[in-house]
């Protein structure tokens, strides 16, 4: 009777975690960025209809997101004088710098590799927006029947803006732990993490036999 209400009580805790995890999701998107101020600041507006100044700087990054709020920034050098060092000012133009980083292997598609994260400096009419000047210097682009950017310069190849599983997300935080562990390797311990699970089953289920014991 007691070890039947203690296996009664982990698999109540193993189906409340799963449900929580199936609950929650990504999407696999290109997020539009501008720069303000030196640092990244996720886009009010689509590509679309963002008109940059010049001297403006815009990124693009492609990742697994769950919202705007968690969504990851374009890597690498921002900074319009270096981007645009090599594209000389023009009468009648305006120059946009732009940041496109295609993410990380395990971002990407099932099948597909990332290429190398790139800048491009576009010089455009005064009046351009982001997807004019992206079109510029990234072409082929790709868009939906919504106007959602699919892809830039091909990448990728299919899908937009498709939902991803809890699983995959974990997969992919779990590479990057294990890139973080050889970097800066630490002892072979069980994580705080798992300690902390084993502890609270530990006391729920001593409490359930608790229960019997007092029920008899």
């Amino acid at each position: 009777m007691i070890r039947r209400a203690v296996l009664l009580l982990l698999a109540s805790l193993l189906l409340c975690a799963g449900a929580g995890q199936a609950q929650a999701a990504g999407y696999r998107y290109w997020s539009f960025w501008e720069r303000d101020a030196g640092h990244w600041v996720y886009a009010s507006q689509g590509p679309s209809l963002a008109r940059p100044s010049d001297g403006g700087v815009q990124g693009f990054r492609f990742a697994v997101s769950e919202d705007s709020a968690n969504a990851a920034r374009p890597r690498g050098r921002a900074d319009f004088a270096t981007i645009c060092a090599k594209t000389p000012a023009q009468d009648g133009r305006k120059r946009v710098a732009l940041v496109i980083d295609f993410g990380t292997p395990s971002d990407a598609p099932e099948g597909e590799a990332p290429p190398a994260a790139r800048t491009a400096c576009a010089r455009v009419s005064p009046d351009a927006t982001t997807a004019q000047a992206l079109a510029a210097v990234a072409k082929p682009l790709r868009y939906d029947t919504n106007a959602l950017l699919c892809a830039i310069s091909g990448y990728p190849e299919q899908g937009c803006g498709e939902q991803v599983s809890r699983e995959q997300e974990q997969k992919q935080g779990q590479e990057r732990e294990q890139a973080a562990e050889k970097e800066s390797p630490s002892g072979g311990g069980p994580s705080l993490g798992l300690v902390a699970g084993i502890a609270v089953v530990v006391v729920l289920g001593g409490a359930a036999i608790w229960q019997v014991r007092r029920r008899g």
